[in-house]
């Protein structure tokens, strides 16, 4: 038994560990991952000439990587089968950083080696920050003092041991326009550090299988009804036709701009606006189809007591996680948004190339105004 309580303890340890991490990294601050020898690691957008002479000041340039994900190093000219891959840094030159890591006419300059696992630890804290992924890590002989240390086991884990603490913490009668009768339900855990939400509408029977949809936070399209997108109305065309069949539930969850984060979805706006489709921005900015997970979206809905499903989505990928993760779907329906002409190439990317199931060819007569 205290073998058992000592292994959760020190998982907990490491989990608060991690966080701290993600922190510093979110924060442009080193961390130093321990993997048999020490590395900082540093976020590549937090390079600067006023970094150099700060946090990583009088570190040795021998050894120095830059650590980028497959579909950066697609994207400036190297065809890869590597996860990630390392460009050696003679120099900690913040202008070639950026070439490499972020600017759309970066190439490859140099050579480039498989990414060891501490690397793609760095990769992994990058991620969980939202920041772009891409890091600078440099060898140490030791932890510099102040600097926070983790191992890479416990950043390896970290998202399924949060999904498993999953917990609701608040809840309360939130009445919706045109869902009045409505339930906001919090929990805390699943993705990152931050809460998600599910919104009950009605009163779903829970011995059938329930209306659920999987919405990601999306700021623009839900808040401000952006027409770049078809999220809003998705969100409360769903929460609408739920309240007017029996109810069901819409897990809200914050994984902005396909789980990369706001600012790097801004980012991919503006390339967008250049020319990119919504995929071919992030794969500029280092990021593949989709960075989203949804195992603790099967989480919450084990917590409310829902055991089968029919799922209220275009997209494949959350229905099979949703079965993957133990959720039995008995149905699908899709979950239609407006098409306008400067969100119609941005649907048609979705459904050539992830694959969701649009139907848009009564739609091919609009003017495209949205690269």
């Amino acid at each position: 038994m205290s073998f058992v309580v000592n292994v959760e303890e020190r998982h907990r340890r490491e989990q608060v560990e991690v966080e701290r991490a993600v922190a510093e990294m979110r924060a442009g601050r080193p961390v130093a991952i321990l993997d048999g020898r020490t590395i900082l690691a540093v976020s590549a957008e937090a390079i600067d000439t006023a970094r150099l002479a700060g946090p990583l000041a009088g570190l040795p340039d021998s050894g120095a990587r830059l650590i980028l994900p497959a579909p950066r190093l697609r994207r400036i000219g190297l065809a890869t089968r590597f996860e990630a891959g390392a460009i050696a840094l003679p120099v900690l030159d913040p202008e070639r950083i950026a070439a490499l890591a972020l600017k759309v006419d970066g190439r490859i300059d140099a050579p480039v080696a498989p990414a060891g696992r501490a690397d793609a630890v760095a990769l992994e804290l990058a991620r969980l920050a939202q920041v772009l992924p891409a890091v600078v890590v440099v060898p140490v002989a030791a932890v510099p003092e102040g600097t926070l240390a983790v191992g890479p086991g416990a950043v390896e884990a970290f998202r399924t041991r949060q999904a498993a603490t999953l917990a609701i913490v608040s809840r309360a009668p939130v009445p919706l326009d045109g869902a009045p009768e409505t339930e906001f339900v919090v929990f805390r855990g699943g993705e990152g550090l931050r809460d998600q939400v599910a919104v009950v509408v009605g009163r779903p029977d829970l011995t059938q299988p329930v209306a659920v949809r999987i919405h990601s936070v999306c700021l623009t399209g839900d808040l401000f009804g952006s027409l770049k997108c078809d999220c809003g109305d998705q969100l409360r065309g769903t929460a609408r036709w739920m309240a007017e069949h029996g109810g069901g539930i819409i897990l809200y969850l914050d994984q902005e701009g396909r789980g990369n984060g706001l600012a790097n979805k801004i980012r991919a706006y503006a390339l967008q606006a250049k020319g990119f489709d919504t995929y071919a921005a992030d794969e500029v900015l280092g990021f593949g189809l989709d960075q989203r997970r949804f195992d603790f979206a099967a989480a919450m809905l084990r917590h409310l007591g829902v055991a089968a499903v029919r799922v209220l989505s275009n997209n494949p990928e959350k229905v099979a996680a949703l079965a993957a993760a133990g959720i039995t779907v008995t149905g699908e329906q899709r979950a239609l948004g407006r098409v306008t002409p400067e969100n119609l190439r941005y649907l048609a990317a979705k459904r050539d190339v992830a694959g969701h199931a649009l139907d848009l060819d009564a739609f091919a007569c609009l003017s495209i105004t949205e690269p």
